[in-house]
C-alpha cells in the first residue's frame, strides 16, 4: 500500500483544485464516492499508488432534492438515501425497484447511483433505469461544468464518457408528466444477490384517451453498454399498448440487442428474454400511467 494519497474536498473549488495538481503530476487519480467498487478493486490486487479523492464532503455531490420541475441525486448520495426519497418511491418506482436490487441492504448503504453508473458495468441495474427516465449527468470540467444524456455517458464495457480532469457531480431529470410510469424488470438465474442476464427499463406517458404519446425504453446486459432502444420505444407511440403494440416494440428491442454468450445464457436466449420483458416493462409502466399499480 505504498504511495497512496488521500484527499476530501469540501467545494467544487476545492475538488477541480485536486484533479488540477493531481494530473499536472501525471498520478494516477480515483474519485472515492461510495467506494462499494474502488474498494473491492483494490482488495482484489490493484494496488498502484494512486490518489483517492473523496467526494463525499462536498455539497453538490451529497444534493438529494427537487428544484423546480428537476430532481437533483448527488454523485456521493448513498442509494438506500435515494430509494427513501419520497419523489422518487412516488414518481419513479421503476428507478426505486432498481435500487433495491444492487446487493445487500448493507451496500445500498454505502454505494451510490453515480459511482454504479461510473463502474459502467453493462448489467448495471439502475443504469437502463436511468436512461429510461431521462437522467442526464452533471459533469465538473477543468473550465466549468457540462452536462450529457446518461445513454451517452457509457461507452464501453467499464468505460464512461468523462475525460481527463473531469468528475460526475450529481444526476438529474425532469419530473415526470401526467400519465406517466416507469418499471424496470431483470432476469437473473437466482432471485437474490445476482447479476443481470438482461435488464430492461420504461418509461410511459399517455394522453387523457390513454394512448402512448411518449416512450424511452433502456436495455441492459445486452450489448457492451446500457443503451437506449428508440425505434422499441417509436413503436409504442400513438398506440395504447395493444398486444400487437407490444409485439412491435419486443421485435424492435431484440433487433437492437447484441448480446454475446457466456456460461449465463447464450446470445439467442439473451435476446429472446429481451423481447419477453420488454413486453412485461412497458404493461407495468402502462399500468402505473393509468393509477394501477404502485
Amino acid at each position: 500500500m505504498e504511495g497512496f494519497a488521500y484527499e476530501a474536498p469540501t467545494s467544487v473549488a476545492a475538488l477541480r483544485s485536486c484533479l488540477s495538481t493531481a494530473q499536472g503530476a501525471g498520478e494516477m487519480t480515483q474519485i472515492l464516492a461510495g467506494g462499494t467498487d474502488l474498494l473491492v478493486q483494490m482488495k482484489q490486487g490493484d494496488r498502484a499508488p494512486r490518489r483517492i479523492i473523496d467526494i463525499k464532503r462536498i455539497a453538490e455531490t451529497g444534493a438529494l432534492e427537487l428544484s423546480g420541475a428537476e430532481l437533483t441525486v448527488g454523485a456521493s448520495v448513498p442509494a438506500a438515501k435515494v430509494k427513501g426519497f419520497p419523489l422518487v418511491a412516488e414518481a419513479f418506482p421503476g428507478l426505486a425497484h432498481a435500487i433495491d436490487l444492487i446487493g445487500s441492504s448493507q451496500i445500498q448503504g454505502r454505494a451510490s447511483l453515480g459511482g454504479n453508473l461510473c463502474n459502467a458495468s453493462p448489467a448495471g441495474d439502475t443504469i437502463p433505469a436511468l436512461i429510461a427516465n431521462g437522467f442526464e449527468a452533471h459533469i465538473l470540467t477543468a473550465e466549468g461544468e457540462r452536462r450529457l444524456p446518461v445513454e451517452a455517458f457509457v461507452v464501453g464495457v467499464g468505460k464512461n464518457a468523462l475525460q481527463p480532469g473531469e468528475v460526475l457531480l450529481a444526476l438529474k431529470a425532469p419530473v415526470p408528466a401526467p400519465r406517466s410510469g416507469d418499471a424496470y424488470q431483470r432476469f437473473t438465474p437466482r432471485t437474490e444477490m445476482d447479476i443481470a442476464v438482461v435488464g430492461v427499463g420504461a418509461r410511459i406517458t399517455v394522453d387523457e384517451a390513454g394512448v402512448i404519446t411518449a416512450a424511452r425504453i433502456a436495455l441492459g446486459a445486452v450489448a457492451p453498454q446500457a443503451f437506449l432502444a428508440e425505434a422499441a420505444g417509436a413503436a409504442l407511440v400513438g398506440t395504447r399498448g395493444e398486444p400487437e403494440a407490444l409485439e412491435a416494440a419486443a421485435a424492435a428491442a431484440m433487433e437492437a440487442a447484441r448480446p454475446i454468450s457466456d456460461k449465463r445464457g447464450s446470445a439467442d436466449f439473451r435476446r429472446r428474454i429481451c423481447g419477453v420483458l420488454v413486453k412485461r416493462v412497458v404493461a407495468e409502466a402502462l399500468g402505473r400511467c393509468q393509477g394501477e399499480t404502485n
